[in-house]
């Protein structure tokens, strides 16, 4: 009988497996794949090439820029995004006169990733693109690209017609700083658009800019505020004393992402009413809010409140879990850690991240060995082995929620508690395990430790740092 061919849907399955299995020997059926008469055959291809990061594909990529279906000409935008190299610049360029929409806004977003400083022009070119969605693709690149040429070019976006074009320029300019942007943004929170003003309030509290405060009180102080959460965490960041009783009494909104945001801030600002508030709330009916108000009581309350913060590890919903794993490591001494430890195989990822950023901070040397199982996990992804004493609670969506980063820099604290060749052994082995590139990548912190005021650490730096710790002497890292 002759030998039947594999239909569209099992070459795409076959591509997708090959994306899966990690980097390929021989990219040459990917490759071949990208001439597939099925367009969306073409497009697995051009999208596994793109996870994959494999630079041998640029060639056969650019070529597909051509490609007469528009979804497969935006994969392959995607795809040589991803792979990262600046020569492709001048071949994307040329897709911004693309007559679909949606290949000119994965263009603007690749060029801001690859080429940068050069791209500035021609993305300036196509600012006045007349889909509304091209041009906050541009605004979003000339943001991300930072330069004070594409800061200059934000400015004539700060009057586009369409209210998220307007707001992605706010939010480009406030995070580049400097009073005079600050200025300019500053009317913004009297914009027409709620998302424009709830941008102009992020900056404001980010820039810790007091002269907002009374404009900003006055948008807390409406009954029906879409953008009073952001309102709310600006006056947090701010500080200033004369917000205080405007958040309490948000802390009583109906809606609960006020609550959340009006306690956090009370948090932020370590002001002395935000423990009665924060006590009150941790019997809120939403799991959100009992989350937020555990972080809060950590900020602003006693060595009293360990007994209520710790009776929530045991709420059935997982926010007030992770909101009081995070308020131990702030407040519970080392009482609190046999119960933290315990939450290291809390069922809910957010809980068990939580708990490690804790048990560092505690420096609870008892958890060294629970961690480091917890870093070989969450490197490799594997699934934990059946029979294991933990069997089931597979770790791999912890990866992606920070797990790895928090457990390298637990890891790090405790290092000088245990001894000296163990310590060095497992994080010089997780280290060469990493390529440059995850190396050089910023850490993704847990929530404590974001700071929105400064670049978070490179996990290059996370291991450098742990590995002094575990050696003593700065010829280690």
């Amino acid at each position: 009988m002759p030998e039947v061919s594999p239909s569209p849907a099992e070459r795409a399955a076959r591509l997708r497996e090959l994306a899966r299995s990690g980097p390929v020997t021989d990219p040459s059926p990917l490759l071949r794949a990208l001439s597939d008469p099925v367009a969306g055959v073409r497009e697995t291809a051009a999208v596994a090439i793109g996870l994959l990061k494999d630079p041998r594909g640029c060639a056969a990529l650019t070529a597909s820029l051509g490609d007469p279906d528009e979804r497969v000409r935006a994969a392959v935008v995607e795809a040589l995004s991803s792979i990262g190299r600046r020569e492709n610049a001048a071949d994307l360029e040329r897709l911004l006169d693309d007559p679909e929409p949606v290949v000119r806004e994965r263009v603007a977003r690749a060029l801001a990733r690859i080429a940068p400083s050069r791209s500035v022009g021609a993305l300036v070119a196509h600012g006045s693109d007349p889909i509304p969605a091209v041009r906050w693709a541009v605004a979003a690149a000339l943001g991300r690209i930072g330069t004070e040429e594409a800061l200059r070019a934000l400015e004539g976006f700060l009057t586009d017609p369409w209210d998220r074009v307007r707001r992605e320029a706010v939010l480009a300019l406030g995070g580049a700083g400097g009073s005079a942007r600050l200025d300019r943004v500053r009317p913004f929170l009297n914009d027409p658009a709620r998302r424009v003003r709830a941008a102009a309030a992020t900056v404001v509290g980010r820039h810790h800019d007091r002269a907002s405060v009374p404009r900003l009180l006055e948008m807390v102080a409406r009954p029906e505020s879409w953008e009073k959460p952001s309102v709310l965490v600006a006056l947090g960041r701010i500080g200033d004393s004369r917000a205080v009783p405007a958040i309490v009494e948000a802390s009583r909104d109906a809606a609960p992402w006020v609550r959340v945001c009006a306690i956090h801030a009370l948090g932020e600002m370590r002001a002395p009413e935000g423990r009665a508030v924060a006590r009150a709330l941790l019997a809120d009916p939403q799991g959100s809010v009992r989350g937020a108000a555990a972080i809060a009581l950590g900020s602003v309350g006693s060595a009293d409140d360990v007994g209520p913060i710790r009776r929530l590890l045991d709420d059935p919903h997982p926010w007030p879990r992770r909101g009081a794993a995070y308020a131990l490591g702030l407040l519970g001494g080392v009482a609190a850690a046999p119960r933290l430890r315990e939450a290291l195989r809390d069922p809910a990822a957010e809980v068990r991240l939580a708990a490690v950023w804790a048990l560092g901070r505690l420096g609870d040397d008892g958890a060294w060995e629970e961690l480091v199982r917890l870093l070989h996990y969450a490197q490799t992804m594997s699934p934990i082995p059946p029979g294991a004493p933990d069997a089931g609670a597979s770790l791999a969506t912890d990866a992606e929620t920070r797990l790895f980063d928090a457990v390298v820099q637990a890891l790090g604290r405790l290092a000088s508690m245990v001894p000296e060749p163990l310590a060095h052994r497992v994080l010089a082995d997780a280290r060469s395990r990493l390529s440059e590139d995850e190396l050089d990548r910023r850490a993704r912190l847990p929530l404590p430790e974001v700071e929105f005021e400064r670049e978070p650490p490179t996990v290059r730096t996370l291991f450098e740092t742990a590995l002094l710790h575990a050696t003593g002497d700065e010829e280690s890292g």
